[in-house]
């Protein structure tokens, strides 16, 4: 009896000891940082005073003195004189191609651009574009049209688009704004009918005004000439480089073409992915009525998966935005507007009930996680119930799926996040004053609209959060530290007003780092290997100037990382 006490004794001293240990077995370090503040962003080692790393794995953290012993002679010791280093953060929702195509090859305005700024721009694009009959660019902000009074949105274009098709997209990437060329090489006039879940806005006499939405779109923006797969893949090398410099070792592309998914591996294999990426791979546009074809997503899903770009990830498009357009599914009706029936109840659904849960099972049992568009309370509500309906058929699957734009949610809905361990994917770009929420205000009423992004709820609900830029949708670029600034204000980072957005729902610089770390790892599911400084994690790390915390949080947005490292390896350097 008393041996067996003696082993029970040793085996517990065993397991103490090895949870105790901030050290891995090793030769010595390659790389040893001290005299510096690490936070690591592991709750059960927030701070630490040095760090080592072999072969791009953290193999010590913690206390100077400790992390010291495993230097060697050919040891590269780096004095951060006072400076920062914290985990690489996160972008879980934007559009990493196409922001990057717009910025290389597209017309480009700002979303605050009057209309003569706008006809301008356009003008230039025309004199300048030899190359093709296509003219792609934007973003008007959603509310354009409501702050200024253009009687033909087309024939405004007209006016300076020479022989041109012109397409313009908004704030939103789900609306454009054409001109009479792109119309008549659609083949949308007059006689021409609204397609499902879409609608060609009209002046009085029934000819198209120049205003597409939802899946008209979709549709016309589809016939114009692809880009090529060189224009795709420098797209992906440049959004790499601007991504690392704004400290980004992670993203997920929240809708991803094949084309996309193939310049994004090719890119990786030429060792130029340096970020963990994931892809939601995009699914059929427009309503429907159908399950989804799963065998051709397992197909792509294997065809487009490298080293650094994970393809386990499907989009589903639910709803569309709760802004003038209108298409956002939502509980309760929009404010009455003349350009819609009196009838009108709250947007519409892109997929019915039925059909979604039947593909939420299929998809979490073929081990995908699911992105579900649902920027309205009431899709928000359809979304959890498919999400429910997958739990009950398949069990816990430990997949997280995920309701991208959930900015309103019914307070009945909020505790449903964590018991079905579904993600809230924020928008940060939405949760301060600006344009677009002005918008939004216009569709459903300030009253009711100010409601908007329960951060500060969905935390103290235990919810599962993700956040991103959405870039390009409104946001200008992929810069994580906006976000981060403005889920603690709630107010816009760059106009310092004193204008605040549902205050109550502010979270701590500590909270929102958090999400921009270790929650958007879980988000790439790759929390195991990143989104924190721990032993045996990936080095995926940035070094700041001066210790976040003790900047005003009005600074934070200023942000400039000056290294950024990705698996040891330094991938970006301000100097």
């Amino acid at each position: 009896m008393q041996t067996l006490s003696k082993s029970i004794f040793i085996i517990l001293l065993t397991v103490i000891t090895t949870a105790c240990q901030t050290t891995l077995d090793s030769d010595h370090a390659d790389l040893l940082y001290k005299n510096g503040t690490i936070y690591t962003v592991d709750p059960e080692n927030k701070f630490a005073e040095a760090m080592a790393i072999k072969d791009g794995k953290i193999i010590s953290i913690g206390k100077q003195t400790q992390v010291e012993t495993v230097a060697g002679a050919n040891t590269r010791v780096i004095d951060l004189q006072g400076g920062m280093i914290m985990p690489g953060l996160i972008d879980g929702h934007l559009h990493p191609v196409r922001g990057a195509i717009k910025e290389l090859y597209n017309c480009n305005f700002s979303y605050s651009a009057t209309p003569l700024k706008i006809q301008q721009t356009i003008s230039d694009c025309v004199k300048n574009q030899t190359a093709s009959d296509w003219i792609l660019g934007g973003q008007w902000d959603s509310g354009f049209f409501n702050r200024h009074n253009i009687e033909s949105p087309r024939a405004f274009l007209d006016e300076v688009s020479g022989d041109k098709a012109i397409i313009l997209q908004d704030d939103s990437l789900h609306n454009v704004w054409v001109n009479s060329r792109a119309l008549e090489l659609a083949g949308f006039d007059k006689n021409t009918p609204n397609p499902e879940a879409g609608t060609i806005v009209r002046n009085k006499n029934g000819q198209p005004n120049g205003i597409l939405l939802e899946t008209a779109a979709k549709a016309i923006s589809q016939i114009r000439p692809p880009y090529s797969a060189l224009q795709q893949e420098t797209a992906v090398i440049k959004f790499v480089h601007d991504a690392n410099a704004f400290g980004l070792t992670g993203a997920k592309s929240a809708s991803s073409y094949p084309y996309e998914l193939a310049a994004m591996q090719a890119i990786d294999a030429k060792n130029g992915l340096t970020l963990h990426m994931a892809a939601s791979m995009r699914s059929v546009d427009g309503k429907r009525s159908s399950p989804l074809n799963y065998a051709e997503l397992e197909s792509a899903r294997t065809k487009y998966a490298s080293k650094h770009l994970d393809t386990n990830f499907v989009k589903i498009f639910l709803d569309g935005v709760p802004t003038p357009a209108r298409t956002a599914g939502m509980l309760a009706p929009y404010l009455p507007n003349d350009a819609f029936p009196e009838s009108f109840d709250g947007g519409d659904l892109l997929v019915d009930p039925q059909t979604l849960a039947a593909d939420l099972i299929a998809l979490d049992k073929r081990g995908f996680t699911v992105k579900i568009h649902a920027a309205g309370d009431r899709s928000v509500r359809v979304a959890l119930d498919a999400i429910e309906a997958a739990r009950k058929a398949n069990g816990a699957s430990g997949l997280r799926h995920e309701l991208a734009h959930a900015g309103y949610i019914e307070q009945t809905d909020l505790p449903r996040f964590k018991q079905l361990n579904a993600v809230a994917d924020l928008s940060p770009i939405l949760w301060y004053p600006s344009p677009i929420i002005d918008a939004i205000y216009s569709a459903v009423g300030k009253a009711r609209g100010r409601f908007y992004f329960p951060v500060r709820d969905l935390i103290d609900s235990g919810a599962n959060l993700l956040a991103g830029s959405d870039w390009p949708a409104v946001s200008v670029n992929a810069n994580p530290w906006v976000g981060i600034e403005s889920l603690v204000t709630r107010q816009h980072p760059h106009e310092k007003n004193h204008d605040v957005l549902w205050p109550e729902q502010a979270i701590s610089l500590e909270e929102a780092i958090h999400i921009y770390s270790l929650d958007g790892a879980r988000a790439l599911r790759k929390e195991h290997l990143t989104g924190s400084l721990e032993v045996g994690k990936s080095a995926d790390f940035i070094i700041l100037k001066t210790n976040i915390f003790d900047l005003p949080i009005h600074k934070v947005s200023e942000i400039l990382p000056e290294q950024t490292w990705f698996e040891g390896k330094l991938v970006f350097s301000r100097h």
